[in-house]
């Protein structure tokens, strides 16, 4: 499966410039406003799962952060978001493997997903991933995570996704994570079309 799936993205990111896939943002900025909420510092560990070619590693390099990771099904996306960067991207960990497989190598303070989690529609993918959020994610972190809404979209990039309340989310991490913050974005896709997203945001603990 994860060859698959690897497979699927490798080839979005070949085949479809930065601009003309539909979750491009031109600033990540419910992202940033999240991160200052939870009180993101300059030396806060933070990992972006499913980041791609996103924009936020530029936003986060530019307010000063100096510990980020961006981890990617596709290499290609990472190194579209390394060449943007320039001399920057050294400064930025990326790791090309599986949300579900990867073993973390350090804790983490913010744990940031707004692109792959939807993405895991079997019980077992959810199951790893959260045991990956157990493992990387310190007591007293957070997690802040952007899924499609229960009125969002119901396929991307040509696959099926599963949609989220804050209320499942919630359900999904159970009691070792205290919700802080829900809030609905209305993302609009570069050729104009709106997906409407969930944002939860939680503390861990446990």
């Amino acid at each position: 499966m994860t060859t698959e799936r690897q497979a699927h993205w490798e080839n979005v990111y070949s085949t479809k410039g930065e601009t003309e896939v539909s979750w491009f943002q031109e600033s990540p900025q419910p992202s940033l406003d999240l991160m200052a909420l939870v009180g993101a510092k300059a030396d806060s560990a933070i990992i972006d799962i499913g980041g791609g070619a996103s924009r936020l590693v530029d936003a986060l390099l530019a307010e000063g952060f100096t510990d980020i990771s961006v981890l990617d099904l596709s290499a290609e996306a990472l190194d579209v978001a390394h060449a943007r960067l320039g001399d920057a991207g050294h400064r930025v960990k990326w790791i090309v493997d599986d949300a579900t497989e990867w073993e973390p190598p350090q804790l983490y303070d913010v744990w940031h997903d707004r692109a792959a989690f939807h993405f895991l529609n079997g019980e077992d993918q959810r199951q790893a991933y959260l045991q990956r959020v157990r493992e990387g994610l310190r007591t007293g972190g957070y997690i802040i995570m952007g899924t499609f809404a229960l009125d969002g979209p119901e396929r991307c990039s040509g696959l099926p996704v599963t949609r989220y309340s804050t209320e499942s989310l919630s359900a999904f991490l159970g009691e070792g994570f205290a919700l802080v913050d829900s809030r609905r974005h209305e993302h609009a896709t570069p050729w104009g079309a709106v997906q409407r997203f969930v944002f939860g945001t939680f503390k861990r603990v446990s």
